[in-house]
């Protein structure tokens, strides 16, 4: 009997990682075309009960934290492959491009965590894309080609803020989505140069 119940118990957990994968997966699909997605949608589309999807997510706000935890993750782990040397400003600007595809494809799923979540959160669920920019604007601090003026956190402040207007601009309908990258590397460029020093095309 107790080897049976042992048996059981990996088993469930199991089940329960599965039932949870899919979840994550339909909630980041569903909320990415739709940030007003219903549980009841999500669990359908992850083929789970809603008392099953309660019962890892006991509310909407949860669910929708976990989503966009789950997809800042997954692009955190995809931007490993971009190319951060050579020239900061270069690699800043390689950063952008692969940063904003990620941004633009889940930006209905952002609208949906900011109409849930505190700024304060969304940015803790930020943290690992933000070392890493960090760590380059440093180096572009460090070799003269950013601003010294302004502090490293400010910087990168500033990229996202412009990274997520850009989202915001588009759900407008005020922005071309085919654009953004260079308006937001444009931009951003142009306020990280060193007062006094020309802004690179």
């Amino acid at each position: 009997m107790t080897g049976a119940k042992q048996a059981k118990g990996p088993a469930r957990r199991a089940d329960a990682q599965r039932s949870i994968a899919a979840i994550l997966e339909a909630a980041v699909s569903a909320l990415s075309r739709n940030p007003e997605a219903s549980v009841s949608e999500i669990a359908k589309a992850a083929g789970v009960g809603r008392v099953t999807l309660y019962g890892h997510f006991p509310n909407r706000v949860d669910l929708v934290e976990a989503a966009l935890a789950s997809a800042i993750e997954k692009g955190h782990a995809a931007l490993d492959s971009v190319d951060l040397t050579g020239d900061p400003r270069q690699a800043l600007a390689r950063l952008i491009d692969s940063s904003w595809l990620l941004v633009n494809r889940s930006r209905s799923l952002l609208l949906a965590a900011q109409g849930v979540l505190p700024p304060g959160r969304i940015r803790i669920l930020h943290a690992g894309p933000v070392e890493r920019v960090e760590g380059l604007v440093k180096r572009g601090r460090d070799e003269g080609v950013f601003r010294s003026d302004l502090s490293t956190p400010w910087l990168v402040g500033v990229l996202h803020s412009v990274m997520h207007n850009a989202a915001d601009e588009i759900n407008a309908g005020r922005l071309d989505s085919e654009k953004a990258a260079a308006f937001i590397t444009a931009t951003v460029l142009a306020a990280f140069t060193p007062p006094g020093s020309r802004v690179p095309g």
